[in-house]
């Protein structure tokens, strides 16, 4: 299929547009756009500044990727956004593009869901396999990993980090850092237990469970702290990659400040 573009779209002429592309009525193409193969714009969609779409794509109308931060220290550099492939991004989506207080691009990855009226700021860094619902917020820097699950109507701190096979449930403030595998709510947004049904649809096996779950037992119900948690599952045999992995975020997350392990990482 050749590329389509909208008699009615403004295409900036330098804008690199693959084969295979779809560009609905009313959108608008800015001259640093790089447009994936396979891609699709429905209407009003507007790419402004240094952003790049990778392939099969899908940007409902409304969508606003690639406007400037929302930061009283940004300068004005040519900061980016980069996306990879395979995403959706559903009505009234914005995604900013980063400060230049790290590395200059706010990214996300593959095969992400973000739905109706999500709002990515600046700096923050999106893995795979993400789905945030209606209306989340993420303030600034904010990272979330692999396979994360973000319900509707949260707002997430900045600085905050949200780990692999995680959920925050709906209308949560997420203030401190949330760990892998664990299933977090209220305000602020506390672990409640583990994420039993995303490792059960990502194929964790019923050892693999036992074993996060025993870590959060301890961490979480007897609360007898990092170091002894660690010396009872090893005792017990139950120190696993998972658990490690959990074990390394939490101590991450104490090195931190606030909860947050990245806050350390803050500019004036």
């Amino acid at each position: 299929m050749a590329t389509s573009i909208a008699a009615n779209a403004w295409v900036d002429p330098r804008a690199e547009i693959d084969e295979e592309v779809v560009i609905g009525p009313f959108c608008t193409i800015g001259a640093g756009a790089r447009i994936g193969r396979g891609t699709r714009l429905h209407n009003n969609v507007t790419l402004m500044g240094n952003v790049t779409l990778g392939a099969d794509n899908v940007l409902f109308p409304n969508v606003v990727i690639g406007a400037e931060p929302q930061d009283y220290s940004y300068q004005g550099s040519d900061t980016a956004v980069v996306i990879g492939d395979g995403n959706t991004f559903r009505e009234g989506v914005t995604v900013n593009r980063a400060s230049e207080k790290e590395d200059g691009v706010t990214s996300i990855g593959d095969n992400n869901f973000l739905m109706g009226n999500c709002h990515v700021a600046h700096d923050c860094k999106l893995g795979s396999h993400i789905l945030i619902a209606n209306g989340s917020l993420l303030a600034g820097h904010v990272h979330i990993h692999d396979f994360a699950s973000v319900s509707g109507g949260v707002t997430i701190h900045q600085f905050v980090t949200i780990g692999s096979y995680s959920f925050i449930s709906a209308l949560s403030r997420a203030l401190h850092d949330v760990p892998p595998f664990m299933l977090v709510e209220g305000i602020p947004a506390r672990p409640r237990c583990i994420n039993i049904v995303a490792l059960k649809r990502n194929d964790f096996t019923a050892e693999r469970v036992e074993f996060i779950a025993a870590a959060h037992r301890l961490l979480y119900r007897s609360k007898v702290g990092l170091s002894h948690a660690r010396e009872i599952l090893r005792t017990n045999n139950q120190i696993s990659p998972d658990v490690e992995t959990l074990l390394a975020f939490i101590e991450g997350q104490q090195v931190g400040k606030h909860g947050r392990g990245r806050e350390v990482r803050r500019a004036a």
